[in-house]
C-alpha cells in the first residue's frame, strides 16, 4: 500500500510540475525530458565526430583511412593550432549573444546544420584513390570546420546546464538523468554496430570505409533532428540584474578567467593526466588482430562496457549530497590506478580461449569508476562559472574554452607522448615489413601477438602513470556546494541592488532578495557544530544548520564588503575616479607604479591590496591608450540605450517573421496563392528590415567596445558607488517589500 501512495505521488508531482518546476527548483520536468531526449540525438553525432576528429589514437582516420602515427601526429598538430582562432572567435560571439533564444540555444541549430553537411562529407571522401599526402590535407581541412561547426554545436548542448539552473545540486541531479537518457544512444550504436559492421562486410572487422559510409549520414542527420528538441523545450536562466548590459571585451575576459583558481586546477588535472586513456583501443584491437572473439559476441562485449557508465548515474546525485564533488573526484582517480594495473596480466593471456571478456570485466569495473567521476566534470565546470561571475561581475563562459587554448598548447606536445610510445613498441613501418606485410599500414603489426602483448603492455603502463597524476591537483579544489550556493545567493543580491538602482526591479526578486539577507542576518555570526558531537539522528538536520551558517557568513560579507578595509580603500579610489568625470578622470592623482613598490605586502591582505592597485594602474594606462586612439578630442558619453532599442526593434522583427511564417504555411495549406504571395513579399522586407538591424547593432557593440575601453575605471569607478550607496539603502528595499 505504501509503494502504491508513493507511485501515485510521484506521478501527481509530475503532472503538476511538467510545465512548473517544483518549489525550489529552477526547471520543470519537461525541460529535463526535452533536455534529455534531445540528448540521445547529440550523442549520436558525437559518436559519429568522435571517430572523425583528429587525434592520436584515432582508430578510423588511422587504421581505417590508412594514415601512419607519425602522419597523424602531425596534421593532428596544425588542426590544433587551426583551432586557436575559431575558438576564440566562438568564445566572443557566446559571451555577447544578446537574444531572446538565449546565450547557447540558438547554436544548437545555426551550428548543427553546417556540423551534419560536413561529417557526411568527410565520410564519403574518396580515400581509396588517394596517396598519403592527399589523404592528410582532406582530413586536415575537414576538421579545421570541424574545430569550429561541430564544437561549437556540441559546446552550446553541453554548457546549456550551466545557464539551465542556479542550483549546483539541481544541475547534478539532472546531468544524472540526462546521462541515463542520453547513453541510450551510444549503448544502442555499441550493441548493433559489431553486427551491421559484419552484414555490410562480411567479415569480422570495424576498419571498412564501407561501414562507415552506410551508417553515419543517417546517424548524423537522425541524431541532429532529434536534437532540435533541446532548442524548443528548455529557457536559459542566468542570474544577473535585467537592466544589465553586455559586451565582453575578448582582453578583458581573458585575464578574468585567468584569474579563476577553480578553472586551472580541473584544466591541469586533465593536462597531466594526459596517458589514462591510452589503453581504450586494447579491447578493439583484441577482436580486429587477434581474433579474441567474433562479431556476435563483440556486439554483447561492447554493449556490457557501454552499459558500464549507465549504473553510476543512478548513485551520483546520492553520493553527491553525502560526501560532495571532491572526494568522489579523489577516491575515483585513486581507484583508477589500481584497476588499470589489474589489465596487465589479462592482456598477457592474449590468445588464449575467452581473455576477451577478461579484459571486458576489466574494463567495465574501470569505465564504472571512471563514469562516476566523469558525471561530476559538467557540474564542476558550471560551478567555477558562477564563481566567475562572482569574481568578475560578468557570464563570461564562452571565455573559458578560449583560456583553455593553452592546454590545446600542452596537448600539442603531451600529445606526441603516444605516437613515440607506438613507434618505439613496435608500431612502425620497419617492423610491420619485417613480418612479411606491405608497410602501408603500421597496425598490421599488431596481427603478431607477441608484438601485440607488448604494445598493450606499455600502453596500460602509461594509463597507470597518467591515472596517477591526475589525482594530484583535485587536492587543491576547495569550491564546495555549499559555497557554490553562497555565490549564487549574493550574485542575486548584486542584481537586485543593480535593478534597483535602475528602476527595474521586479517584486519576485525584490522578495526572494529579501528573504536572502533576512536568513543572512538570523544566521550570521552562529557557530557551526561539530557533527560527530551529535547523534545520527540529528546529524542531517544538524548539517543543514552548519550550511545555513556558512552561507549566512559569505552573505553578510557581500553585504559589508564596503565597511572593510579594503572596501573602503576601493570606495576612495573610485570616488577620486568619479569626482574627475568622464573628461578628466585620466589626469586625476592615481597611484603609480612607484607608490605600489612602497606598499607593505607582509600579510595576505596586504598581497590582496597590492594587486587591486597594480590592476587599477593597468586599467588607467590600457585607457589611456584606447583613448588616445578612438578619442583624441575627448572621450564621449555612449548611449546605452540605442542598442537597447536595436536590440529590442530585433527582438520584434523576430517574432513577426514567426507570426508570418505561421499564415504562411495556413495559406499554403488553404491554397490561398495571392494570399502566399503578399505574405512573402512582408517576409522580404522583414528580412531587409533585420539586416539594416543586425548591421546597425554590429556598429554599436563596436562602438561601444570602444567607449568601454577607454573609459572602463570611471565606469567602473561609477559602478562601485552606486553599489554602496544602493548597499546602504537596504532599510528602504526592505520596507517596499512589506509594503
Amino acid at each position: 500500500m505504501k509503494i502504491t501512495n508513493k507511485i501515485r505521488s510521484l506521478l501527481s508531482s509530475f503532472r503538476e510540475n511538467w510545465k512548473t518546476p517544483p518549489k525550489g527548483r529552477y526547471m520543470s520536468f519537461k525541460e529535463i525530458a526535452s533536455l534529455s531526449g534531445g540528448g540521445i540525438g547529440v550523442r549520436f553525432v558525437v559518436y559519429c565526430f568522435a571517430q572523425m576528429m583528429l587525434s592520436t589514437t584515432n582508430t578510423l582516420i588511422g587504421n581505417t583511412i590508412g594514415i601512419d602515427p607519425t602522419a597523424l601526429y602531425i596534421i593532428y598538430i596544425i588542426s590544433l593550432l587551426s583551432g586557436f582562432p575559431l575558438t576564440a572567435l566562438r568564445a566572443r560571439m557566446i559571451d555577447n549573444t544578446r537574444s531572446m533564444k538565449g546565450k547557447y540555444r540558438p547554436y544548437i541549430i545555426s551550428m548543427g546544420i553546417p556540423t551534419v553537411i560536413l561529417g557526411a562529407a568527410f565520410i564519403w571522401m574518396p580515400y581509396e584513390s588517394m596517396g598519403l599526402a592527399a589523404k592528410c590535407i582532406v582530413v586536415l581541412l575537414f576538421n579545421i570546420g570541424f574545430q569550429f561547426f561541430y564544437n561549437f554545436y556540441f559546446d552550446a548542448y553541453d554548457s546549456l546546464i550551466n545557464v539551465l539552473s542556479p542550483d549546483s545540486i539541481e544541475r547534478s541531479d539532472v546531468l544524472s538523468v540526462r546521462s541515463v537518457i542520453e547513453n541510450l544512444s551510444p549503448s544502442i550504436v555499441n550493441i548493433i554496430f559489431p553486427l551491421l559492421a559484419k552484414m555490410i562486410t562480411g567479415e569480422n572487422t570495424l576498419y571498412d570505409l564501407k561501414i562507415y559510409r552506410i551508417l553515419f549520414p543517417p546517424m548524423l542527420f537522425f541524431g541532429f533532428l532529434i536534437s532540435v528538441i533541446v532548442y524548443v523545450n528548455t529557457e536559459e536562466k542566468i542570474v544577473r540584474a535585467k537592466s544589465h548590459f553586455i559586451k565582453v571585451r575578448f582582453w578583458d575576459a581573458l585575464r578574468a578567467v585567468a584569474k579563476n583558481k577553480y578553472f586551472w586546477i580541473i584544466s591541469l588535472a586533465g593536462w597531466i593526466g594526459f596517458l589514462e586513456g591510452s589503453f581504450n583501443n586494447i579491447m578493439q584491437w583484441m577482436y580486429n588482430y587477434q581474433g579474441a572473439c567474433s562479431a556476435g559476441q563483440f556486439s554483447i562485449i561492447t554493449a556490457i562496457a557501454g552499459n558500464a557508465s549507465f549504473w553510476p548515474n543512478l548513485v551520483a546525485p546520492f553520493l553527491i549530497r553525502k560526501y560532495g564533488k571532491k572526494k568522489i573526484l579523489i577516491f575515483t582517480n585513486i581507484l583508477n590506478v589500481g584497476l588499470i594495473a589489474i589489465m596487465l596480466p589479462v592482456v598477457r593471456m592474449t590468445g588464449r580461449p575467452n581473455v576477451i571478456w577478461l579484459m571486458l570485466a576489466c574494463n567495465f569495473v574501470n569505465t564504472f569508476i571512471s563514469a562516476l567521476g566523469h558525471l561530476l566534470t559538467p557540474g564542476i565546470n558550471a560551478d567555477i562559472r558562477d564563481y566567475q561571475q562572482y569574481i568578475s561581475g560578468e557570464r563570461i563562459d564562452g571565455m573559458f574554452a578560449a583560456v583553455g587554448l593553452i592546454g590545446n598548447v600542452i596537448t600539442m606536445f603531451t600529445g606526441l607522448a603516444l605516437p613515440v610510445i607506438y613507434e618505439r613498441s613496435g608500431l612502425n613501418r620497419e617492423v610491420a615489413l619485417s613480418l612479411g606485410y606491405d608497410g602501408s599500414n603500421v597496425y598490421d603489426v599488431l596481427f603478431n601477438r607477441d608484438y601485440f602483448i607488448s604494445i598493450s603492455t606499455v600502453l596500460i603502463f602509461a594509463s597507470i602513470i597518467g591515472a596517477a597524476l591526475n589525482v594530484i591537483p583535485y587536492f587543491f579544489f576547495d569550491f564546495t556546494e555549499v559555497k557554490q550556493k553562497a555565490v549564487v545567493k549574493v550574485l542575486k543580491i548584486r542584481a537586485m541592488f543593480e535593478d534597483y538602482g535602475n528602476g527595474t526591479l521586479t517584486d519576485d526578486a525584490l522578495a526572494e532578495a529579501v528573504d536572502i539577507i533576512t536568513e543572512a542576518r538570523e544566521y550570521s555570526g552562529k557557530s557551526p557544530v561539530i557533527l560527530k558531537s551529535v547523534p545520527k539522528s540529528l546529524r542531517n538536520q544538524v548539517r543543514l544548520e552548519n550550511e545555513r551558517i556558512e552561507i549566512a557568513d559569505f552573505v553578510a560579507g557581500e553585504l559589508n564588503r564596503f565597511n572593510t578595509p579594503d572596501g573602503i580603500a576601493e570606495l576612495e579610489y573610485a570616488q577620486l575616479i568619479a569626482a574627475a568625470g568622464l573628461e578628466s578622470f585620466l589626469e586625476a592623482p592615481l597611484p603609480t607604479m612607484s607608490d605600489v613598490k612602497n606598499m607593505p605586502c607582509s600579510t595576505k591582505e596586504e598581497k590582496q591590496r597590492r594587486k587591486i592597485v597594480i590592476g587599477h594602474i593597468r586599467d588607467i594606462r590600457d585607457a589611456k591608450k584606447a583613448a588616445l586612439k578612438f578619442f583624441p578630442d575627448g572621450i564621449k558619453e555612449f548611449d546605452t540605450s540605442v542598442p537597447e532599442a536595436l536590440f529590442s526593434s530585433e527582438n520584434e522583427t523576430e517574432a513577426r517573421l514567426l507570426e508570418l511564417s505561421k499564415k504562411m504555411k495556413n495559406a499554403k495549406e488553404e491554397g490561398r496563392t495571392d494570399k502566399v504571395s503578399d505574405i512573402n513579399s512582408q517576409i522580404k522586407e522583414l528580412r531587409k528590415e533585420k539586416s539594416k538591424i543586425k548591421a546597425d547593432i554590429k556598429k554599436a557593440e563596436a562602438d561601444y567596445s570602444n567607449y568601454r575601453k577607454a573609459a572602463k575605471p570611471y565606469l567602473d569607478a561609477v559602478k562601485t558607488i552606486k553599489q554602496a550607496e544602493n548597499y546602504g539603502r537596504l532599510d528602504e528595499i526592505e520596507a517596499l517589500c512589506r509594503a
